[in-house]
């Protein structure tokens, strides 16, 4: 069979590298990229599976899903990389001719090949920089291996970790020749350095992991400081050392904490713009449904602009704020900025020199997020004023060239779809209760057809006006505001009951878990799909990280506190939570365990202890004998049930009543927050507040400023004689990871409580209770905020 002719590039670097000496050769290899090689966009598998390895029927799924991204909204995607235990595993080096390897892929790379090819994706995989054996036979195995990669299967992208393990000295050669033979077959083929210690063989990788971390949310990445969401440590990131482009910044992760995560991903790809951006990472399937077409769209002006995103300039901190940048030539800029406090920023943008522009002539300005909105034609040199929201970010067009991106004049708005073939749809935005007046930007002459919420509105496409209303009530006041400080009181006798609702609010699960129920259910089939192969795979069910399991009628799955790498995430050892969703009035629940191992610390047929509460403020104690079976009869009515010392590990939880199955839809349990009996609050902070509005996405954000202490403050509320908990937090509450370890945090905590409309006028009590006798200088605040909800728009189609 004839070789393939090779890549004029490649040719290239084999010419040079026969007429230079070895030394020199060394300092002039083609790393795939250099700082002016336009970014390319990839996804990594890593976090939708671990060590175990992805296989093939999931990889299909997750390839149909950027498929259907593709078609629908042609986001295109440059690299799918799979992660770790692919072919190489932690401390193991693999084969592809392996039994492991034919288990997860029994048709080979040639299916997920050609599902990628399809839409334009070249794969990418994870590995180690050795597995060259002790022989000459295994070294010229390994290099086959990796070689057929890139002339087979055309891979764009190796990232090489030392989890796998390292190179050995004396195999750096044959580590050198592999990567030379690789790169006659894929001359822009990536090699991620992930904390490797290279030396000669150093030439041969693309990039560097700056400061060698991950961005999984609350795990490795998290708040140092309070915030309205759990992404303002990721904001936080700054910048690369010089700009250098052939750095890696691990993406951005979408699995955990997922609200703002367009904010993160805009920073890394444009204000970043590193050679992998947009980089994600982990389940982008956990996305709402309104917000896939933002990824795409996130996507889709990265791939726009990226030539002239290969050139930026820090712009002055004092002027622009924290770690912006300027992109582009002297004739287009895109301009991102960012904001790490409580308070609205306002930044005067000169439309000059200053961010980059060369000038003369007309500025075409515009915003591209956080919402669509253009911001005029200015003369060259004039001053452009843009207020970024609370630790959020903003990206800017400045051009002197024009913009051909469909937009509206007069409002906010979201370009949902720009694609060829497609009619353009785009989201006018506006406060509920308000009306807008709008027309097409520049180039209406482009459409035959316009239709506003499906109704035909021709004045627009003959440069008229056409007037919006945006349903709903308006806003009594600012959707953002500082509420009340906290100020130290005696600790309220209602302490307890204060603490168990929040951590009865809150859950153990883990934290792709909590992202399905933030985002809710899908109508997409691909999205469906994707989020089901994740949370059905064996490996997802057997680590017990999520309470739905006792309530699944199946014995072999099952909840229990997460030890992973030898930490112990409970609170103080903990306390399994049982909340029944409702009040019952007597009744029998049964607890199972699979076996008596998994009922330790306890042993069998011994007498336990259960509170049980309807109220949490007043709880009565009941006895129960342990066993693989343990029966609880109710006295009378109970909700919540609060076990002192019990089992390990639950396979099931049931219960009848009047000989009938009682309704488990509603029942949650938790089982890594400490009992009341171990933490007793030493400090409290007190305000008094009463809400004036509620809108969708309302929320409590009550911020305790200074040192708390590890799990040192807990917030709550009493509104009534009833009790209001915080069922989110930042830094993340203590979970039963999927994946390593929660972060653990001694500041900064934020505490977040939904706004019913329920709340509104009655007059709410905030706490802030503090453990930590070392750590009592504490300053809480009470901030009304919101969440990205979908907010209903009207919808503009363009033909």
């Amino acid at each position: 069979m004839p070789l393939p002719p090779l890549h004029p590039l490649a040719a290239a670097v084999l010419v040079l590298a026969c007429a230079v000496p070895a030394a020199a050769e060394e300092a002039r290899v083609w790393p795939g990229a250099d700082e002016s090689t336009p970014s390319r966009s990839e996804y990594f598998s890593w976090i939708n599976n671990t060590n175990e390895g992805a296989t093939e029927e999931q990889t299909l799924i997750n390839l149909e899903f950027f498929r259907w991204l593709h078609d629908e909204y042609g986001m295109e995607l440059d690299i799918y990389a799979f992660d770790a235990g692919t072919i190489d595993g932690k401390r193991f080096y693999g084969k592809v001719d392996s039994d492991r390897f034919r288990g997860q892929f029994p048709n080979g790379w040639t299916p997920m090949y050609e599902a990628a090819r399809a839409m334009g994706t070249r794969l990418g995989v994870w590995g180690g920089p050795d597995g060259f054996g002790d022989t000459p036979e295994e070294e010229a195995a390994r290099t086959e291996q990796m070689v057929s990669l890139c002339r087979d299967f055309d891979f764009a992208l190796f990232k090489f970790d030392a989890v796998c393990g390292p190179l050995r000295p004396e195999k750096e050669d044959a580590f050198i020749r592999m990567m030379t033979e690789c790169r006659e077959h894929a001359p822009d083929l990536i090699l991620l350095n992930h904390r490797l210690g290279l030396e000669r063989a150093q030439a041969h990788a693309t990039t560097f992991l700056w400061e060698g971390r991950e961005t999984y949310i609350d795990v490795f990445a998290t708040n140092a400081m309070t915030a309205p969401h759990h992404r303002a440590g990721a904001l936080d990131s700054g910048l690369v050392p010089d700009l250098q482009r052939l750095t890696e910044d691990h993406g951005v992760c979408l699995s955990s904490a997922l609200d703002y995560w367009d904010d993160d991903l805009v920073l890394q790809a444009f204000n970043r713009a590193l050679i992998l951006s947009p980089q994600i990472y982990g389940n982008p399937w956990l996305l709402r449904d309104d917000e896939l077409p933002r990824l795409a769209r996130i996507f889709n002006l990265h791939r726009k602009y990226r030539d002239l995103l290969v050139r930026g300039m820090v712009l002055p901190e004092d002027r622009f704020g924290p770690a912006a940048v300027s992109r582009g030539d002297g004739a287009t800029r895109l301009v991102t900025l960012r904001n790490l406090s409580w308070e609205p920023v306002t930044r005067q943008i000169p439309l000059d020199q200053q961010i980059g522009l060369e000038g003369p002539g007309t500025v075409h300005v515009r915003r591209f997020f956080p919402t669509e909105r253009l911001l005029g034609d200015h003369r060259y040199g004039e001053i452009v004023e843009v207020t970024v929201p609370p630790f959020r970010s903003v990206l800017l067009l400045a051009t002197t060239e024009g913009c051909d991106e469909p937009g509206v004049t007069g409002a906010d708005f979201e370009v949902v779809r720009h694609v060829p073939g497609k009619p353009v749809q785009i989201r006018i935005l506006g406060e509920p209760g308000t009306t807008a007046t709008v027309r097409l930007a520049a180039g209406e002459s482009r459409y035959r057809s316009a239709r506003l919420e499906g109704a035909d509105a021709p004045q627009l496409l003959a440069g008229d006006e056409a007037s919006v209303a945006f349903g709903g009530q308006a806003p009594k006041g600012p959707s953002h505001r500082k509420l009340a400080e906290l100020e130290p009181v005696d600790v309220p006798e209602d302490a307890e009951a204060l603490y168990e609702a929040t951590v009865f609010a809150a859950d153990n699960n883990a934290l792709e878990v909590r992202s399905l129920f933030r985002s809710g259910p899908t109508a997409i089939p691909q999205v469906a799909a994707a989020r089901d192969a994740f949370f059905d795979q064996e490996v997802f069910r057997q680590r017990g990280v999520w309470d739905r399991n006792l309530f699944d009628g199946d014995p072999s799955t099952g909840f229990w506190p997460s030890r992973k790498y030898v930490v112990d995430q409970r609170v103080r050892g903990g306390c399994f939570r049982l909340d029944l969703g409702e009040v019952v009035d007597g009744g029998r629940i049964v607890l199972h365990v699979p076996d008596e191992y998994s009922l330790q610390p306890i042993l069998d047929d011994e007498g336990n202890w259960v509170d049980v509460s309807t109220n949490l403020r007043t709880w009565r104690r009941l006895v129960y004998l342990s066993g693989t079976e343990m029966p609880i009869e109710l006295d009378g009515p109970a909700r919540y049930l609060r076990f002192h010392v019990t089992a390990d590990r639950f396979s099931e939880i049931t219960g009848e009543a009047g000989g009938q199955p009682l309704d488990r839809s509603g029942w949650r349990a938790s089982n890594l927050f400490a009992h009341p009996s171990k933490r007793k609050p030493i400090r409290a902070w007190h305000a008094r507040i009463v809400l004036d509005d509620s809108v969708p996405g309302g929320k409590l954000c009550i911020a305790i400023e200074g040192v708390h202490g590890v799990e040192g403050a807990y917030a709550a509320l009493r509104m009534g004689d009833r009790y209001i908990g915080a069922p989110d937090r930042a830094a993340a509450y203590a979970s039963n990871t999927w994946e390593y370890v929660n972060a653990r945090r001694d500041r900064g905590y934020t505490y977040y409580v939904p706004i019913s409309p329920d709340m509104v006028g009655q007059p709410i009590d905030v706490y802030v209770l503090g453990y930590d006798e070392e750590h009592t200088d504490l300053h809480p605040v009470v901030w009304q905020s919101v969440d990205p909800v979908p907010v209903p728009g009207t919808v503009l189609e363009l033909e």
